[in-house]
């Protein structure tokens, strides 16, 4: 199973590959899709779609696992990273490869065993989870190597899950 984990942002998205492989997990690739800060909204977004767009057609994953926006107090923000979310799912769809959401507090309580981690306890649970030499930099990337760990973990119990309840 390859998983695509996205950390949506108008700024920064953060990306990043896991595959199982013989019962653990190995990082495929991780970084950063940036955009221009006085570029035009939809131009920055033509960056974002591209660049997953990219990274869909090289590893041809299984699944696209999406950080939910944090909605905190900062509503133009959040309805950026919307915008972004928005363009990934696109290019995902477009490409038949279905998609989940997962809550920062879920990220965190998969990767870490609690739902408030702290971003450097996450960083390090990626890198141990993954054998990575060093830490997942930058922090978008590690977070999106954090969401697609989350998915990979939970992906064969939600399809177990579905098809228990499915055969009833």
């Amino acid at each position: 199973m390859i998983v695509l984990g996205i950390d949506p942002g108008v700024a920064n998205t953060g990306y990043g590959v896991v595959a199982q492989q013989r019962g653990r997990m190995i990082a495929l690739d991780g970084g950063v899709i940036e955009t221009a800060p006085g570029r035009d909204a939809g131009a920055r977004l033509a960056v974002i779609y591209d660049g997953v767009s990219a990274l869909l057609d090289e590893y041809r994953p299984d699944a696209l696992a999406l950080e939910d926006v944090y909605f905190g107090t900062n509503v133009r923000s959040a309805f950026a990273v919307g915008q972004a979310r928005g363009v990934v799912m696109l290019a995902a769809g477009r490409r038949a490869v279905a998609c989940a959401s997962y809550t920062p507090q879920q990220v965190k309580s998969a990767v870490c065993g609690s739902g408030r981690a702290a971003k450097d306890q996450v960083q390090r649970m990626v890198q141990t989870l993954l054998a990575l030499d060093e830490l997942p930099r930058p922090d978008h990337a590690a977070d999106a190597l954090a969401v697609a760990i989350c998915h990979a973990n939970g992906a064969p119990l939600a399809a177990a899950l579905t098809s228990v309840g499915g055969a009833g």
